[in-house]
């Protein structure tokens, strides 16, 4: 896999991946590169099929403590000779100077994370604040140590909560506790954190990592990657739903094709009382919604 300046990966032989950001004399924080990295990890390598589930913590005292601050210009990295309109974004997403210049570069890191068609759990081990909080927003579940502190502190630079955590944070802890904590723009203990209903479980420190690749064990051993990244992708997208016939419709379909896959192999090891051998990847996951 790729070698990074920011990051580390590690593997083990059940294909929970370890990804720490690496920065520790800078507290983990995201800076221009870091985001390249992580937005080139969760389209590209996490999508390898060694890679199962991925756990994501930082290295050191801290989780990420924000966006580095030091670079010169904008320290977003954003181009400020453009006047961006909604209509060009929308249109041009994809395009210079749109996508570099005007697309927030924890929005695309969120993106990726949240298209990953696996399981992606946070090991909140120190501080995480700004893009530190937000990109975990898009991992599927959070774990925190007793030490770490989480802030949504936009309010207090002048900015936005940004990452796509408008969409993430109201869905995670409802729209009362997200208003409120962007308002409020403090930094949360690990247990206003849980209380709040935004991180998992607790762990002493020692013990943060070891649980959360244990968690993500639990999901991927004997389990069907396709099976994983269908239900992924039915529980983000219906959860949005209008109706529940748009649930019904996109899980006929996951059915349908699971069932001529890795089903029939789950089911004959059910029936002969054995592990199951599914040969399915999460690589090649049939269309189950229009578009």
């Amino acid at each position: 896999m790729t070698d990074y300046e920011t990051l580390s990966l590690e593997v083990d032989p059940d294909g929970v991946a370890t990804l720490t950001l690496n920065r520790p004399d800078a507290l983990n924080a995201f800076d221009l590169t870091m985001a390249r990295e992580l937005e080139r990890f969760f389209l590209t390598d996490a999508r390898d099929d060694a890679v199962r589930a991925v756990v994501v913590t930082g290295a050191g005292r801290a989780f990420c403590a924000g966006m580095d601050l030091s670079a010169e210009g904008n320290v977003f990295g954003l181009d400020e000779t453009l006047s961006p309109t909604p209509e060009e974004l929308r249109a041009h997403l994809d395009e210079a100077p749109w996508h570099d210049g005007v697309r927030d570069t924890g929005g695309r890191v969120t993106l990726a994370i949240h298209a990953l068609p696996k399981p992606v759990i946070a090991a909140i081990n120190g501080a995480a604040v700004g893009i530190g909080a937000t990109m975990t927003l898009a991992m599927d579940l959070r774990l925190a140590s007793t030490r770490a502190r989480i802030g949504f502190v936009f309010g207090r630079l002048g900015i936005v909560p940004e990452a796509a955590s408008s969409w993430f944070l109201p869905r995670i802890v409802g729209i009362q506790q997200a208003l409120e904590w962007v308002y409020s723009a403090d930094v949360l203990d690990a247990q206003a954190a849980y209380d709040g209903r935004l991180v998992r479980s607790l762990h002493e420190p020692d013990d943060l990592l070891p649980a959360a690749r244990e968690l993500a064990r639990s999901f991927v051993v004997d389990r069907s990657p396709v099976a994983l990244g269908l239900a992924k992708r039915l529980l983000y997208r219906n959860s949005a739903a209008a109706e529940p016939l748009e649930a019904h419709l996109s899980d006929s379909l996951a059915m349908f094709w699971t069932s001529l896959g890795d089903g029939k192999e789950g089911v004959a090891a059910f029936r002969e009382k054995r592990a199951p051998r599914f040969t399915g990847r999460a690589a090649d996951l049939p269309r189950i919604f229009p578009g």
